[in-house]
Protein backbone atom coordinates (compact mmCIF):
# COMPACT_ATOMS: atom_id res chain seq x y z
CA UNK A 1 0.00 0.00 0.00
CA UNK A 2 1.07 3.57 -0.70
CA UNK A 3 1.76 5.83 2.28
CA UNK A 4 -1.33 7.96 1.55
CA UNK A 5 -3.52 4.84 1.41
CA UNK A 6 -2.10 3.62 4.71
CA UNK A 7 -2.72 6.97 6.42
CA UNK A 8 -6.27 7.06 5.07
CA UNK A 9 -6.92 3.54 6.36
CA UNK A 10 -5.39 4.44 9.74
CA UNK A 11 -7.75 7.40 10.02
CA UNK A 12 -10.77 5.25 9.13
CA UNK A 13 -9.88 2.65 11.73
CA UNK A 14 -9.12 5.33 14.34
CA UNK A 15 -12.52 6.97 13.92
CA UNK A 16 -14.39 3.67 14.17
CA UNK A 17 -12.43 1.89 16.89
CA UNK A 18 -11.75 4.92 19.09
CA UNK A 19 -15.48 5.58 19.25
CA UNK A 20 -16.20 1.97 20.15
CA UNK A 21 -13.61 1.92 22.90
CA UNK A 22 -14.91 5.22 24.33
CA UNK A 23 -18.64 4.56 24.35
CA UNK A 24 -19.03 0.79 24.46
CA UNK A 25 -16.01 -0.90 25.99
CA UNK A 26 -14.96 1.60 28.65
CA UNK A 27 -16.86 0.08 31.57
CA UNK A 28 -16.54 -3.55 30.49
CA UNK A 29 -12.79 -3.28 29.90
CA UNK A 30 -12.20 -1.63 33.27
CA UNK A 31 -14.09 -4.31 35.21
CA UNK A 32 -12.86 -7.27 33.17
CA UNK A 33 -9.14 -6.53 33.46
CA UNK A 34 -8.14 -5.65 36.98
CA UNK A 35 -5.16 -3.60 38.01
CA UNK A 36 -2.12 -5.06 39.73
CA UNK A 37 -3.49 -4.55 43.25
CA UNK A 38 -4.32 -1.87 45.79
CA UNK A 39 -2.31 1.25 46.49
CA UNK A 40 -2.39 3.64 49.46
CA UNK A 41 -4.52 6.72 48.86
CA UNK A 42 -5.06 8.64 52.12
CA UNK A 43 -5.77 8.48 55.85
CA UNK A 44 -9.19 9.34 57.32
CA UNK A 45 -10.96 9.00 60.65
CA UNK A 46 -12.25 5.57 61.56
CA UNK A 47 -15.93 4.96 60.78
CA UNK A 48 -18.18 2.22 62.07
CA UNK A 49 -17.75 -0.86 59.92
CA UNK A 50 -14.19 -0.12 58.77
CA UNK A 51 -11.76 -3.05 58.77
CA UNK A 52 -9.64 -2.72 61.91
CA UNK A 53 -6.73 -4.23 59.97
CA UNK A 54 -6.48 -0.92 58.09
CA UNK A 55 -5.99 1.20 61.21
CA UNK A 56 -2.95 3.44 60.96
CA UNK A 57 -1.53 3.11 64.47
CA UNK A 58 1.02 5.89 64.08
CA UNK A 59 -1.59 8.50 63.13
CA UNK A 60 -4.01 7.10 65.72
CA UNK A 61 -1.43 7.52 68.50
CA UNK A 62 -0.59 11.04 67.36
CA UNK A 63 -4.20 12.28 67.48
CA UNK A 64 -5.44 9.94 70.19
CA UNK A 65 -8.28 8.97 67.87
CA UNK A 66 -8.55 6.02 65.45
CA UNK A 67 -7.60 6.64 61.83
CA UNK A 68 -7.61 4.13 58.95
CA UNK A 69 -5.64 3.85 55.73
CA UNK A 70 -7.70 4.16 52.55
CA UNK A 71 -6.65 2.16 49.51
CA UNK A 72 -7.72 2.34 45.89
CA UNK A 73 -7.26 -0.01 42.98
CA UNK A 74 -3.94 0.40 41.19
CA UNK A 75 -5.37 0.48 37.70
CA UNK A 76 -2.32 0.90 35.52
CA UNK A 77 -1.57 -2.27 33.57
CA UNK A 78 0.47 -3.32 30.59
CA UNK A 79 -1.53 -4.74 27.69
CA UNK A 80 0.29 -6.78 25.06
CA UNK A 81 -1.22 -7.62 21.68
CA UNK A 82 0.23 -10.85 20.35
CA UNK A 83 -0.78 -10.71 16.68
CA UNK A 84 -0.56 -13.41 14.04
CA UNK A 85 0.74 -12.05 10.71
CA UNK A 86 1.14 -15.41 8.93
CA UNK A 87 -0.15 -16.07 5.43
CA UNK A 88 -3.48 -17.59 6.49
CA UNK A 89 -4.72 -14.20 7.74
CA UNK A 90 -5.07 -13.08 4.11
CA UNK A 91 -8.16 -15.24 3.58
CA UNK A 92 -11.71 -13.93 3.51
CA UNK A 93 -14.87 -14.97 1.68
CA UNK A 94 -17.12 -12.10 2.73
CA UNK A 95 -16.59 -8.33 2.77
CA UNK A 96 -13.74 -8.52 5.28
CA UNK A 97 -10.47 -10.47 5.31
CA UNK A 98 -9.17 -12.03 8.52
CA UNK A 99 -6.29 -9.55 8.63
CA UNK A 100 -8.75 -6.60 8.48
CA UNK A 101 -10.74 -8.03 11.38
CA UNK A 102 -7.53 -8.62 13.35
CA UNK A 103 -6.50 -4.99 12.80
CA UNK A 104 -9.83 -3.58 13.97
CA UNK A 105 -9.96 -5.75 17.08
CA UNK A 106 -6.37 -4.85 17.95
CA UNK A 107 -7.13 -1.13 17.51
CA UNK A 108 -10.20 -1.30 19.76
CA UNK A 109 -8.23 -3.04 22.49
CA UNK A 110 -5.32 -0.61 22.17
CA UNK A 111 -7.56 2.46 22.45
CA UNK A 112 -9.41 0.86 25.40
CA UNK A 113 -6.05 0.36 27.10
CA UNK A 114 -4.84 3.97 26.79
CA UNK A 115 -8.25 5.32 27.85
CA UNK A 116 -7.80 3.36 31.07
CA UNK A 117 -4.28 4.75 31.48
CA UNK A 118 -2.70 1.41 30.56
CA UNK A 119 0.34 0.84 28.41
CA UNK A 120 -0.05 -1.07 25.14
CA UNK A 121 2.58 -3.02 23.22
CA UNK A 122 2.62 -5.39 20.25
CA UNK A 123 4.37 -8.58 19.22
CA UNK A 124 3.89 -9.50 15.54
CA UNK A 125 4.66 -13.13 14.79
CA UNK A 126 4.64 -15.71 12.01
CA UNK A 127 6.84 -18.75 12.61
CA UNK A 128 9.28 -16.26 14.10
CA UNK A 129 9.03 -12.93 15.91
CA UNK A 130 8.55 -10.40 13.13
CA UNK A 131 8.40 -7.20 15.18
CA UNK A 132 8.28 -6.08 18.80
CA UNK A 133 6.77 -2.70 19.73
CA UNK A 134 7.48 -1.97 23.43
CA UNK A 135 4.48 -0.96 25.55
CA UNK A 136 3.83 2.78 25.89
CA UNK A 137 0.95 5.15 26.52
CA UNK A 138 -0.65 7.78 24.31
CA UNK A 139 -2.67 8.23 21.14
CA UNK A 140 0.45 8.76 19.01
CA UNK A 141 1.74 5.34 20.08
CA UNK A 142 -1.58 3.65 19.25
CA UNK A 143 -1.65 5.21 15.78
CA UNK A 144 1.89 3.92 15.23
CA UNK A 145 0.65 0.42 16.14
CA UNK A 146 -2.26 0.69 13.70
CA UNK A 147 0.06 1.86 10.90
CA UNK A 148 2.26 -1.18 11.49
CA UNK A 149 -0.71 -3.55 11.42
CA UNK A 150 -1.88 -2.13 8.10
CA UNK A 151 1.43 -1.70 6.28
CA UNK A 152 3.65 -4.40 7.78
CA UNK A 153 4.92 -7.15 5.46
CA UNK A 154 6.12 -10.25 7.34
CA UNK A 155 9.30 -12.04 6.31
CA UNK A 156 7.74 -15.48 6.75
CA UNK A 157 4.28 -16.93 6.06
CA UNK A 158 4.11 -19.96 8.40
CA UNK A 159 2.82 -20.00 12.01
CA UNK A 160 4.55 -20.95 15.25
CA UNK A 161 2.45 -20.02 18.27
CA UNK A 162 4.90 -21.67 20.67
CA UNK A 163 7.67 -19.32 19.57
CA UNK A 164 5.36 -16.34 20.14
CA UNK A 165 4.40 -17.49 23.64
CA UNK A 166 8.03 -18.19 24.57
CA UNK A 167 9.05 -14.71 23.42
CA UNK A 168 6.23 -13.13 25.43
CA UNK A 169 7.26 -15.04 28.56
CA UNK A 170 10.91 -13.99 28.24
CA UNK A 171 10.53 -10.42 26.92
CA UNK A 172 7.84 -9.05 29.28
CA UNK A 173 9.15 -9.30 32.82
CA UNK A 174 6.17 -7.97 34.79
CA UNK A 175 2.73 -9.56 34.69
CA UNK A 176 0.55 -8.17 31.91
CA UNK A 177 -2.71 -8.85 30.12
CA UNK A 178 -2.05 -10.40 26.71
CA UNK A 179 -4.56 -10.68 23.88
CA UNK A 180 -3.54 -13.32 21.35
CA UNK A 181 -5.30 -12.52 18.05
CA UNK A 182 -4.85 -15.40 15.62
CA UNK A 183 -6.69 -18.04 13.59
CA UNK A 184 -4.76 -20.62 15.67
CA UNK A 185 -4.06 -22.81 12.63
CA UNK A 186 -1.20 -24.46 14.45
CA UNK A 187 -0.64 -27.27 16.92
CA UNK A 188 1.78 -28.29 19.66
CA UNK A 189 1.57 -24.93 21.43
CA UNK A 190 -0.21 -26.06 24.60
CA UNK A 191 2.91 -26.29 26.77
CA UNK A 192 4.18 -22.82 25.81
CA UNK A 193 0.69 -21.33 26.31
CA UNK A 194 0.39 -22.86 29.78
CA UNK A 195 3.74 -21.37 30.85
CA UNK A 196 2.84 -17.96 29.40
CA UNK A 197 -0.51 -17.92 31.20
CA UNK A 198 1.13 -18.78 34.51
CA UNK A 199 3.17 -15.58 34.26
CA UNK A 200 0.64 -13.36 32.44
CA UNK A 201 -3.11 -13.11 31.96
CA UNK A 202 -3.57 -14.52 28.45
CA UNK A 203 -6.82 -14.11 26.49
CA UNK A 204 -7.29 -15.91 23.15
CA UNK A 205 -9.23 -14.24 20.34
CA UNK A 206 -9.62 -16.73 17.49
CA UNK A 207 -10.43 -15.15 14.14
CA UNK A 208 -11.86 -17.32 11.36
CA UNK A 209 -13.87 -17.14 8.15
CA UNK A 210 -17.18 -18.99 7.83
CA UNK A 211 -16.03 -20.55 4.53
CA UNK A 212 -13.18 -22.27 6.38
CA UNK A 213 -15.70 -24.34 8.34
CA UNK A 214 -17.34 -25.92 5.30
CA UNK A 215 -16.09 -26.89 1.86
CA UNK A 216 -18.43 -25.79 -0.98
CA UNK A 217 -19.51 -28.13 -3.79
CA UNK A 218 -17.94 -26.38 -6.80
CA UNK A 219 -16.20 -29.22 -8.66
CA UNK A 220 -12.43 -29.62 -9.13
CA UNK A 221 -10.56 -26.71 -7.58
CA UNK A 222 -6.86 -25.95 -7.24
CA UNK A 223 -6.17 -25.03 -3.62
CA UNK A 224 -3.08 -23.19 -2.44
CA UNK A 225 -1.75 -23.37 1.10
CA UNK A 226 -1.32 -19.72 2.09
CA UNK A 227 1.55 -20.54 4.45
CA UNK A 228 3.55 -23.16 2.55
CA UNK A 229 2.62 -22.30 -1.04
CA UNK A 230 1.75 -25.96 -1.77
CA UNK A 231 -0.81 -26.52 -4.57
CA UNK A 232 -3.32 -29.36 -4.75
CA UNK A 233 -6.31 -30.21 -6.93
CA UNK A 234 -9.34 -31.27 -4.88
CA UNK A 235 -12.69 -32.62 -6.04
CA UNK A 236 -15.07 -30.58 -3.90
CA UNK A 237 -18.05 -32.39 -5.44
CA UNK A 238 -17.04 -35.52 -3.54
CA UNK A 239 -19.37 -35.89 -0.54
CA UNK A 240 -16.71 -38.00 1.17
CA UNK A 241 -14.11 -35.26 0.77
CA UNK A 242 -16.44 -32.55 2.08
CA UNK A 243 -17.42 -34.69 5.05
CA UNK A 244 -13.79 -35.44 5.89
CA UNK A 245 -12.98 -31.73 5.79
CA UNK A 246 -15.98 -30.90 7.98
CA UNK A 247 -14.91 -33.49 10.55
CA UNK A 248 -11.35 -32.13 10.55
CA UNK A 249 -12.64 -28.61 11.21
CA UNK A 250 -14.89 -29.71 14.05
CA UNK A 251 -12.13 -31.78 15.64
CA UNK A 252 -9.73 -28.84 15.38
CA UNK A 253 -12.27 -26.53 17.03
CA UNK A 254 -12.82 -28.98 19.88
CA UNK A 255 -9.08 -29.46 20.32
CA UNK A 256 -8.56 -25.70 20.63
CA UNK A 257 -11.35 -25.38 23.20
CA UNK A 258 -9.79 -28.22 25.19
CA UNK A 259 -6.34 -26.59 25.12
CA UNK A 260 -7.71 -23.22 26.26
CA UNK A 261 -9.70 -24.88 29.04
CA UNK A 262 -6.74 -26.97 30.28
CA UNK A 263 -4.50 -23.88 30.30
CA UNK A 264 -7.09 -21.72 32.05
CA UNK A 265 -7.26 -19.24 29.15
CA UNK A 266 -10.42 -17.24 28.42
CA UNK A 267 -11.25 -17.35 24.72
CA UNK A 268 -13.76 -16.34 22.06
CA UNK A 269 -14.11 -17.19 18.36
CA UNK A 270 -15.03 -14.35 15.98
CA UNK A 271 -15.96 -14.81 12.31
CA UNK A 272 -15.09 -12.26 9.63
CA UNK A 273 -18.81 -11.68 8.92
CA UNK A 274 -19.66 -11.41 12.62
CA UNK A 275 -20.16 -8.36 14.85
CA UNK A 276 -17.00 -8.50 16.94
CA UNK A 277 -18.39 -5.88 19.33
CA UNK A 278 -20.95 -8.32 20.76
CA UNK A 279 -18.35 -11.07 21.00
CA UNK A 280 -15.89 -8.89 22.92
CA UNK A 281 -18.51 -7.47 25.27
CA UNK A 282 -19.68 -11.00 26.03
CA UNK A 283 -16.09 -12.01 26.83
CA UNK A 284 -15.54 -8.95 29.03
CA UNK A 285 -18.75 -9.54 31.00
CA UNK A 286 -17.80 -13.17 31.52
CA UNK A 287 -14.56 -12.03 33.14
CA UNK A 288 -16.15 -9.33 35.31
Amino acid sequence: METTDILKRVRQIEIKTRGLSSHIFAGEYHSAFKGRGMMFSEVREYQYGDDIRNIDWNVTARFNHPFVKVFEEEREMTVMLLIDVSGSREFGSSWRFKKNLITEIAAVLAFSAIQNNDKAGVILFSDRIEKFIPPKKGKKHILHIIRELIGFTPGQRATDLSEAFRYLTNAIKKRCTTFVISDFLDDQFEHALRIANQKHDVVALRVYDAREAEMPDIGFVKFKDAETGALEWINTSSAKTREAYSQWWQQNEQQLKTIFSKCGVDHVAIATDQDYVKALISLFKKRS
